[in-house]
């Protein structure tokens, strides 16, 4: 349960791989009198799902685990569950910087095995861009995380413009992960309290809004320098992308630079995870997105966590697509296929 030494093959690098803290404001951990475990964050209860002793909450349980599922790096991230994107700017700020502590430290103990993304108060814009700064520059953090709609903005908010600015100029990539319905998730729909359907579909919708968003509202011709990697795939997106790309030929909100050069350009721009659950979503998202910006995500310990499984592509273009995200060239293998466009 030791940093391994240098490996002659390809790295297994998961980048969706979420930690749980200490609970943070309005927020409660416990187990109900059945023996339930619960996570509360303001109304919204997550039951079933057990983070004290387990690897969301224990590094040594999650290294141990990493190596049971043949993983060698994992991006820890926030929980979606506290973004709290309500939060008075002031109090977002205090927590975003003692949150980013924590998981620094926390990866620490791992040095070669553990990566940090970072939480952002992002409902005041200013106070993010200082925060991704000293997470990057002080504590050493790889990344930086968002909701799709973070603090109730649509990511093509020009609000947000600063703060992608300061990601170009830190040299980081952004990665993008809806939170479930409630107090800081997006608006309420009772169809989706059923059945789970705020996770099982309402993520997906959310993560299609997110891409949607930074095509359309031109977020990747103001910043050609931003990577953004959107979560399970980006959604549904792979099968609305043949919709998506009639409407910028056709609909009177489509930019001039849009229709030049066309939905695909800009879609084949984002990165996206492989958390998609199998072959057949994974072939069209391939279909779609290409290879190239495709990298390795399992939401590691997590109910649906495809920790054991292997994408149908290969191990050595999917660590060197992560690699090139996280600006780590160090795990690039020494050959790795050339990916599609």
């Amino acid at each position: 349960m030791s940093d391994r030494p240098a490996l002659r093959r390809a790295p297994v690098i998961d980048v969706h791989a979420h930690a749980v803290l200490e609970v943070g404001p309005g927020a409660e951990l416990g187990t109900s009198p059945d023996g339930t475990p619960f996570y509360r964050v303001g109304d919204y209860v997550l039951h079933g799902v057990r983070y004290a002793g387990t690897p969301f909450m224990d590094v040594d349980l999650r290294v141990a685990a990493m190596d049971e599922a043949g993983i060698d790096v994992q991006l820890l991230s926030p929980n979606p569950l506290t973004y709290f994107g309500r939060l008075e700017p002031g109090a977002a700020a205090a927590y975003a910087r003692a949150h980013n502590d924590a998981l620094a430290a926390l990866a620490a103990r791992y040095p070669a095995r553990l990566l940090a993304a970072a939480q952002l108060p992002v409902q005041d814009v200013a106070a993010s861009v200082a925060e991704a700064r000293r997470a990057v520059r002080e504590l050493g953090m790889a990344a930086v995380y968002l909701d799709t709609d973070p603090a109730g903005r649509t990511l093509d908010d020009p609000d947000l413009d600063p703060l992608y600015e300061a990601l170009v100029e830190l040299d980081v990539p952004l990665f993008v992960h809806p939170s479930p319905l409630g107090p800081d998730g997006p608006p309420e729909d009772p169809r989706l309290r059923r059945f789970d359907l705020d996770l099982l579909l309402g993520f997906a919708r959310d993560e299609t809004l997110a891409v949607a968003a930074l095509v359309f509202g031109g977020v990747l011709d103001r910043h050609p320098g931003l990577d953004v990697c959107v979560s399970h795939g980006g959604g549904a997106a792979p099968f609305v992308a043949g919709r998506f790309a009639r409407a910028v030929g056709k609909r009177a909100w489509a930019g001039d630079r849009l229709r030049e050069n066309g939905f695909e350009h800009y879609y084949r721009r984002l990165w996206f995870d492989t958390h998609v659950h199998d072959a057949d979503a994974l072939a069209l998202l391939v279909a779609r997105a290409g290879t190239g910006r495709l990298v390795f995500g399992t939401n590691f310990a997590g109910w649906d966590s495809g920790a054991h499984e292997t994408p149908d592509l290969d191990p050595a273009l999917l660590a060197a697509n992560a690699a090139r995200l996280l600006r780590r060239k160090e795990w690039l293998p020494m050959t790795a296929p050339a990916p599609t466009a």
